[in-house]
């Protein structure tokens, strides 16, 4: 506002001043005979203080509503070392992370698709049921913790207890780095990266960088942050409005829209019956494309999380309408890997 005023002020006082002195110049010249050449400058002041403007910003790019919102929006990936890339994109992929050679990493984590499980009902790797459905590793790296229980705070760890984990992977590193030390090509592509055959740091760190590079811009609603008006629709903006004044924002704000705090379930009334009672708030980057929901798969469909959220987290209880419109913004957060949308996997 002050800068506005400032701006104001300053072309009504230059106007002032071009019509005081171009009021006083007949004056001027009446009193005292002024030599041509004097007479000739004054008039050129004049007309210069009369029509000079201020200059005008060059054409504006859209202006960024992120600093008003408590949602910013997923940056580009950062530029990391290509060779470290390639060996922890080979390592995601390989079944001989595991102890039969059967699973690998993208066996539940499939990034051509949703970045979480094809099945929503997944068997672990000693037949028992999955405690937790699986969440997608997309965008897991700007969460402050990982898992549903929040109980690592890096990839790295996460990564090495889950192939090492009886009813995951079920192996060591040690197994693994002796079956890597065991492929030529395998032990070329890490002293090409490392500068060392593989260990358990370097095949560690690989797997890090590759998870770092899982994230999905460019959604619909980060291009509304970043100042395209035209990249939501009315009704999705009233989802938004619904979805900040009922409180869902409380839990679900920052880069990753949730993944950064820990919240009782079922504040209310109950909203699963699985243990535990405190979990980490997901992140809802791509909820659209990531059912079921919840910790224990509990919930089919977007529309019916939402109301279950909203009665056991908010003591609410939504109108089909209200239930439409948040559904309509949160099918706004799907953003893209490599330069393609997330989808959901197939049923």
């Amino acid at each position: 506002m002050m800068r506005l005023w400032s701006l104001v002020g300053y072309r009504r006082s230059r106007t002032n001043l071009a019509a005081a002195q171009a009021s006083a110049l007949p004056e001027m010249l009446r009193a005292r005979r002024w030599p041509p050449w004097a007479c000739a400058a004054l008039l050129l002041i004049a007309t210069s203080a009369a029509t000079q403007t201020i200059p005008t910003a060059p054409a504006s790019r859209p202006i960024p509503i992120a600093d008003q919102e408590p949602i910013t929006p997923i940056p580009e990936p950062t530029a990391t070392d290509p060779l470290k890339l390639a060996l922890g994109e080979r390592l995601f992929a390989d079944t001989r992370l595991s102890n039969d050679g059967k699973l690998a990493c993208s066996s539940c984590h499939d990034i051509t698709t949703n970045g979480a499980s094809r099945d929503s009902a997944m068997v672990r790797h000693d037949g028992s049921d999955a405690p937790f459905d699986t969440l997608t590793i997309f965008n897991a790296a700007l969460s402050f913790r990982l898992n549903w229980e929040g109980n690592y705070r890096t990839l790295e760890s996460q990564a090495e207890s889950s192939l090492e984990n009886p009813a995951n992977m079920a192996t060591s590193m040690e197994d693994i780095v002796a079956r890597l030390n065991a492929d030529p090509e395998m032990v070329r592509q890490f002293r090409a990266a490392y500068g060392r055959a593989p260990d358990r740091a370097c095949v560690l760190d690989a797997l890090a960088t590759f998870e770092k590079s899982l994230i999905t811009p460019g959604s619909r609603f980060d291009r509304w942050l970043a100042g395209d008006t035209t990249a939501l629709s009315a009704a999705e903006l009233g989802g938004y409005e619904i979805f900040k004044s009922f409180g869902c924002i409380s839990c679900h704000q920052g880069v990753n829209i949730g993944g950064n705090l820990f919240q009782r379930q079922g504040i209310f009334r109950p909203l699963v019956h699985a243990k535990p009672d405190v979990v980490r708030v997901p992140s809802l980057r791509n909820v659209a494309t990531t059912a079921p929901y919840f910790h224990d798969g509990s919930a089919a469909t977007l529309e019916e999380a939402v109301r279950k959220m909203a009665a056991a987290q908010l003591d609410r209880s939504l109108t089909d309408d209200q239930v439409t419109a948040l559904v309509a913004f949160l099918q706004t957060l799907t953003g893209n890997y490599r330069g393609i949308p997330v989808k959901g996997s197939p049923p």
